[in-house]
C-alpha cells in the first residue's frame, strides 16, 4: 500500500524549516508566562477577557421565558407546573428542515441544543454539513435584532404595519414598482405568501438573487434543451466523473448529497468488485473535491475553458475552431485519457463545471449528450430548486430604482449591499428608494440601509416548509418560541396584503391541507400530525423524458476561448479566482464562531481569508507566507496575505467569498477581506475570474491561525494508502503486515461491552462537519483566533490534511530537498480524523498521579475531571496528540471580560455533559453520555442493546458514514465487520499501545495508463 510514500502536513514540515524544527523540540506550543498566570490574561499586552463566545455575544433571560412557555409569560412561575411535552432531564426531539434538508432537533427542558440529521432524508440519509450543525448556535446570538426598527430606532410591529401599509398604498397609486428581492426560495407556503402579497400589489416583482450564482446552469439548459431548471446530478448512478472546477463535495450545490453518493461508491462494497467510482478534477485552486480526487489536474483559470473544449474534440470526433493544446503536457495527456475513459463509460458518466459562464455550461450539456448522461446521472425532469437565482434580473432592478421606477424595495434573505459584485454602485442606488424594508434577523450591511427593519424569526422558531428538490417537501417547525420578538416575514407579507389569513401557521396548514399532504396519500389533521413527525412527503419521480441536444457548437466555442483569452494574465500578474469555501460559505455564516474555527479543509486557517498562491509562482515574485499583498482587479483593490499553497495552479491566485463583513455581528465583523467586488458581469452572467495586478507590501508578516502542523508524528507512518489495481491484485500489502503485540498488564475483562471505533480513510472527504457536531454534543469551547496561534485550540476530533508527492513529483525522496518547486503543483491529499485512540495500553493512564485518566471496562479511556490537576503528563505520553488543556476556563472565567459569548450560549451548552474548567484535561469520550443513554433505553424497553442503538455524534453527522461505532464483542456488528476489511490497520500500532481505532486505508482509482 505505497509504505515507502512520504507524508507531510506542511511546508514547513517539508522542509524542515528551523522555526519548525525548533517548535517541535517543545512538547508543547510554550510555557505560560507567570506573570500572565497572575494577572489572568491570556495574552501578553492584551486586556483581560471572558469566555469567547460571551463577548462576541452569544446567548439567559430572554431563552428562558421562551424555552418554558407557550405563550409570553411576565412573571416567574414555579416549573412545578410544567409543559406537558416536557420532562427535566429527557431530550425531546423535532422533524425540522434546513435548506430543504429534513433534520431532527434535539431539545431539553424547551431549548435546542443539537441538530441531528433525519435518517431517512433524501440528502444526507442521516447526515448533516458543518453549516446545519453550527446554526443551532445562531438562535442564542445577541447580535440578533430585538424588535422591529423604523428610521435606525425601535419601534412597535403595530406602529412598524401601519407605516408600511400607508406607504405601499401610497406607492401603489403612484404607479411606481414594488420589487421583493430574496434568495432562492423554494417554500411552497412562503411562496403563496408572496402571491397573496402579489394579488394586493400587483405591481410587485419578485426577483430572486443569490450570492453565489448558478444561473449559467440554469440557462444553458433553457438554451440546450428548453428547461430553465438546475439538473439533480445523480453520482452515485456514475462510474466516472470529470469536474471542471465545480466542488461538488465542498460547497457546490448540495455538498452533503454528493458527499453520500458519491461515497457509497467508493465503499468496501465497490471497491472490491473493482467498480470504484473514479474522480478525475481539473482545477486552479486547490479544493475539498479536488483534494479527494483519482486523478488531479492543476489548470489555470483562462485554460479551464479550452480544456472543455479539447475534451468534447476527444469525445466527439469533431475539432471545434479555435481549439489548440493547452501547453501543459500533463493536463493535455490527461485531457485525452478521460475523454476515452468517458466514452467507455457511456450512459454511466458525468461531466460537471463549476463555471457560471452559460457558454461553457453549455457545452458541458453537449458532452453529457453525448456521453448518454440524461436520464441516468443528470435528470432534469426532477429538478433541484436548491438555487433559482437569474443574474439578469438584479441587473435589471439597479437600473430600474437608477431611473426612479421603483418605489419600494424588500429583502428577505438577501444582502446585495455587501454580495453584490458593485455594493457601492447598489447601496447608493438605494437611497432614491422611498420604502426600503429588510427582514434580515440583523442589522446586517443592507437593513442598516433600509427605513424599516422587520426582523425575521430564526428557523428554529419559524412554521414553514421547503421543496428543494421535484416531489420531496419537508417541513419546518417551531422548537422554541421566539426568543426576541421577531416575527416571520411571510406573516408580515400576508398583514401588510391584508390577507384573510395572517396568521402564518394557518396558512402553512392551509397550503399542506390543499396541495402537499394528498401528495403523499395523507389528509386532515391525521395526515398533517403524520407529517410533524416524520418530516417529510417524498413523491415518486417523474418518469425521465427524453432530450436531444442540437446546437451549433462553434458559436459557443468561440465565446468560451475569447473568455479564456480575456482573462489570461499578462507578465507580473496573476489569474484571480474567487470561490465558496464549506467553512463559512458565502458569508452568512460570518458571525457563527464554531464555523470560523473549524478549520478550512485544505488549508488549515481559521478566522481569516487568504491569497493562495502556488509557492513556485511566490518565488517568482518575490513573495514569501505571510507577506501582505495588495490584489487588484475589476477596479477593486483590497489586501490580503499570502498562503503558499502546494496544488495550486502556477500564475494563479484563489480567494474566499463570504468574508470582510462589517455589519456581522460580534464575531463576523472585520474577519478577512470582502472578496465580492471581484466578481465581473460577463456574456450576462456573474464571473468569479479576472486578471489581478499584485503589489508586495511592506510590514511584518500576518501569521495565521492554522492549525495543520500543531501536531507532529515526527515523521511516523500514520498513513496508508494504494491504488485500486494494486488492493485487487494483493488486498494485504506485504509492508503493511500487522504488527505484533505484547501484553504489559493482564488483559481488561469486558464480558458484555468493548466499545471501539472504524474509520474509512476512502470515505472521510475532510469535510470538518463531524468537528462542529463534536462541539455542539460535547461543549467544546471556542478560543479565538490568537489562542489558535498559540495551538490551543481545543477540538477532540481533529482532520489531519497530509499532502504527498502525485506522480509527476514522486521522485522526490525524505532524503533529496526538493529543487523544482514545480514537484509541489502535483500533489496528493489523503484526510485522516484523529481522535482519543482509547488504547488498552494507553500510555497517558501511566503517567498520571491522581488517576484522572483511567480505563473502563467497556474498553474506554476516561477522564474524571475533578481528579484532574493538570501536569499534563498525559499529553506529553500521548503519541496521538489528541488531550487538550484548558488554559483558561473558557466558558465562565470572570476575569476574561472581553473575550467572546455572552450568558445566552450556556443555553446550548450539552446538560450531559460536563463543562470544563481551567487546568484541566480533555479529550474524546466516545460520546459516554450517548452510551449511557442507549443502553437506559435498551434497558426500559427490556430488550438488547442492539447494534445501531448507539451512535456518536461524530459518526451520526458524517454524510459519508465513514466513522463507525458500535461494540467489538458482537461479531456481526457493523463495525466488528468493518475492521475485518484487509483494508484496516492501527496508526502507530508498533508502539504496541493497542489502539481502539481501526482505519481502512484509503484506495486511489488511478487511470489504468498510471501506476
Amino acid at each position: 500500500m505505497e509504505s515507502n510514500k512520504k507524508y507531510w502536513k506542511g511546508l514547513e514540515e517539508l522542509n524542515k524549516t528551523p522555526e519548525f524544527v525548533e517548535l517541535n523540540k517543545h512538547e508543547f506550543a510554550e510555557p505560560i508566562p507567570i506573570e500572565e498566570v497572575l494577572s489572568g490574561n491570556g495574552l501578553a499586552g492584551t486586556t483581560p477577557r471572558r469566555n469567547f463566545l460571551k463577548t462576541v455575544g452569544f446567548g439567559i433571560g430572554a431563552v428562558s421565558l421562551a424555552a418554558c412557555s407557550k405563550v409570553p409569560v411576565h412573571k416567574s412561575i414555579p416549573y412545578l407546573i410544567k409543559p406537558e411535552e416536557v420532562t427535566p432531564g429527557i431530550a425531546n426531539f423535532y422533524v425540522s428542515s434546513y435548506d430543504g434538508q429534513a433534520i431532527l432537533v434535539k431539545t431539553r427542558e424547551g431549548r435546542p441544543i443539537k441538530i441531528e440529521g433525519n435518517p431517512n432524508d433524501l440528502f444526507g440519509k442521516g447526515g448533516v454539513s458543518a453549516q446545519v450543525q453550527a446554526s443551532v448556535l445562531d438562535l442564542y446570538d445577541t447580535s440578533r435584532l430585538k424588535g422591529p426598527m423604523q428610521d435606525g430606532g425601535d419601534t412597535a410591529w403595530s406602529a412598524l404595519d401601519s407605516f408600511v401599509k400607508n406607504e405601499l398604498v401610497a406607492i401603489k397609486a403612484s404607479g411606481k414598482k414594488i420589487c421583493l428581492v430574496t434568495s432562492t426560495i423554494n417554500s411552497p407556503s412562503t411562496l403563496g405568501a408572496i402571491d397573496a402579497f402579489v394579488a394586493q400589489y400587483p405591481a410587485t416583482k419578485h426577483i430572486t438573487y443569490d450570492a453565489v450564482s448558478y444561473t449559467g446552469i440554469i440557462q444553458a439548459n433553457q438554451n440546450s434543451f428548453g428547461k430553465a431548471v438546475l439538473p439533480h446530478y445523480r453520482i452515485d448512478r456514475a462510474d466516472l466523473v470529470v469536474s471542471f472546477g465545480a466542488d461538488f463535495l465542498g460547497s457546490w450545490i448540495s455538498a452533503a448529497e454528493f458527499t453520500r453518493q458519491f461515497a457509497s461508491r467508493r465503499n468496501e462494497k465497490a471497491i472490491k468488485s473493482g467498480k470504484m467510482l473514479r474522480l478525475i478534477q481539473f482545477e486552479s485552486g486547490l479544493s475539498l473535491t479536488g483534494s479527494n480526487a483519482d486523478v488531479r489536474i492543476p489548470v489555470k483559470v483562462s485554460q479551464e475553458g479550452l480544456a472543455l473544449v479539447n475534451l468534447y474534440n476527444v469525445i466527439s470526433g469533431n475539432t471545434l475552431p479555435g481549439s489548440k493544446k493547452l501547453g501543459n503536457n500533463v493536463a493535455d495527456n490527461a485531457i485525452i485519457l478521460a475523454g476515452k475513459e468517458l466514452v467507455a463509460a457511456k450512459g454511466r458518466a458525468l461531466v460537471v463545471s463549476g463555471s457560471n459562464d452559460v457558454a461553457t455550461q453549455v457545452l458541458v450539456n453537449a458532452i453529457n449528450s453525448l456521453l448518454g448522461s440524461y436520464g441516468t446521472t443528470i435528470d432534469l425532469d426532477n429538478p433541484s430548486y436548491q438555487y433559482k437565482g437569474n443574474d439578469a434580473d438584479i441587473i435589471a432592478l439597479v437600473e430600474e430604482v437608477k431611473r426612479g421606477e421603483v418605489g419600494a424595495v424588500m429583502f428577505l434573505g438577501s444582502n446585495p449591499v455587501y454580495n453584490y459584485y458593485q455594493s457601492s454602485a447598489f447601496e447608493d442606488a438605494l437611497k432614491k428608494v422611498r420604502l426600503r424594508v429588510s427582514f434580515s434577523g440583523y442589522n446586517d450591511e443592507t437593513a442598516a440601509n433600509c427605513n424599516i427593519v422587520a426582523p425575521n424569526h430564526h428557523y428554529l422558531e419559524s412554521w414553514g416548509d421547503e421543496n428543494a428538490v421535484e416531489g420531496y417537501y419537508t417541513i419546518v417547525q417551531p422548537t422554541i418560541n421566539p426568543v426576541y420578538d421577531t416575527r416571520q416575514a411571510e406573516q408580515s407579507l400576508l398583514i401588510w396584503a391584508d390577507n384573510a389569513v395572517k396568521d402564518y401557521y394557518t396558512f402553512v396548514r392551509n397550503t399542506w391541507n390543499t396541495n402537499i399532504l394528498a401528495k403523499g396519500g395523507l389528509t386532515g389533521q391525521n395526515g398533517w400530525e403524520t407529517v410533524l413527525q416524520t418530516g417529510f412527503i417524498e413523491v415518486a419521480e417523474k418518469p425521465v423524458s427524453p432530450v436531444v441536444f442540437n446546437r451549433d457548437l462553434n458559436g459557443v466555442a468561440q465565446t468560451i476561448l475569447g473568455y479564456g483569452n480575456k482573462i489570461t494574465a499578462t507578465e507580473g500578474k496573476l489569474e484571480l479566482q474567487v470561490y465558496e469555501n464549506n467553512t463559512i460559505g458565502n458569508g452568512k455564516y460570518a458571525n457563527n464562531p464554531w464555523l470560523q474555527e473549524l478549520p478550512e479543509p485544505v488549508s488549515k486557517v481559521t478566522w481569516d481569508n487568504f491569497a493562495a498562491i502556488a509557492p513556485k509562482t511566490a518565488e517568482e515574485m518575490k513573495l514569501e507566507e505571510g507577506d501582505l499583498i495588495k490584489i487588484t482587479a475589476n477596479g477593486y483593490s483590497t489586501e490580503l496575505p499570502v498562503l503558499l499553497q502546494p496544488g495550486q495552479a502556477q500564475g494563479t491566485l484563489s480567494v474566499a467569498l463570504g468574508y470582510g463583513r462589517s455589519k456581522a455581528g460580534k464575531v463576523g465583523d472585520a474577519v478577512g477581506k470582502n472578496a465580492y467586488p471581484f466578481l465581473v458581469l460577463t456574456n450576462g452572467t456573474f464571473q468569479g475570474n479576472a486578471v489581478a495586478g499584485i503589489e508586495k507590501l511592506g510590514g511584518d508578516k500576518i501569521e495565521f491561525a492554522q492549525t495543520q502542523t500543531h501536531h507532529s508524528y515526527e515523521g511516523r507512518d500514520v498513513v496508508r494508502e494504494t491504488t485500486l489495481q494494486e488492493y485487487l491484485k494483493k488486498p494485504e500489502h506485504e509492508g503493511h503486515e500487522k504488527k505484533e503485540t505484547y501484553d504489559l498488564w493482564a488483559e481488561y475483562d469486558r464480558p458484555q461491552y468493548n466499545w471501539v471505533m472504524a474509520v474509512d480513510l476512502n470515505a472521510c472527504t475532510g469535510c470538518g462537519a463531524c468537528v462542529v457536531a463534536c462541539n455542539a454534543e460535547n461543549n467544546i469551547p471556542v478560543v479565538g483566533r490568537d489562542e489558535v496561534r498559540r495551538r490551543r485550540e481545543m477540538h477532540w476530533i481533529r482532520i489531519d490534511r497530509y499532502y504527498s508527492f502525485d506522480e509527476k513529483g514522486k521522485t522526490v525522496t525524505e532524503e533529496k530537498e526538493i529543487s523544482k518547486l514545480e514537484d509541489l503543483d502535483h500533489v496528493s491529499v489523503t484526510f485522516q480524523p484523529m481522535l482519543c485512540q482509547h488504547c488498552d495500553h494507553a500510555p497517558c493512564e501511566t503517567v498520571c498521579p491522581v488517576l484522572a485518566t483511567t480505563h473502563s471496562s467497556e474498553g474506554l479511556n476516561q477522564m474524571t475531571y475533578n481528579r484532574c490537576v493538570g501536569t499534563r503528563y498525559c499529553a506529553n505520553n500521548c503519541p496521538y496528540k489528541v488531550r487538550r488543556f484548558n488554559w483558561f476556563n473558557y466558558w465562565n472565567d470572570s476575569r476574561f471580560e472581553n473575550y467572546i459569548q455572552n450568558e445566552h450560549t450556556e443555553l446550548v451548552l450539552n446538560p450531559d455533559v460536563t463543562t470544563r474548567f481551567r487546568g484541566v484535561m480533555e479529550k474524546c469520550s466516545m460520546c459516554a453520555q450517548r452510551i449511557q443513554a442507549g443502553k437506559l433505553n435498551a434497558k426500559l424497553e427490556k430488550r438488547p442493546l442492539a447494534d445501531g442503538d448507539i451512535k456518536v455524534a461524530c459518526q451520526q453527522t458524517c454524510p459519508a458514514n465513514a466513522i463507525i461505532f458500535g461494540n467489538a464483542n458482537d461479531p456481526k456488528s457493523e463495525v466488528s465487520l468493518a475492521l475485518k476489511s484487509e483494508r484496516t490497520y492501527y496508526v502507530l500500532e508498533e508502539l504496541n499501545v493497542k489502539p481502539g481505532i481501526g482505519y481502512q486505508a484509503k484506495v486511489r482509482n488511478r487511470l489504468p495508463t498510471e501506476a
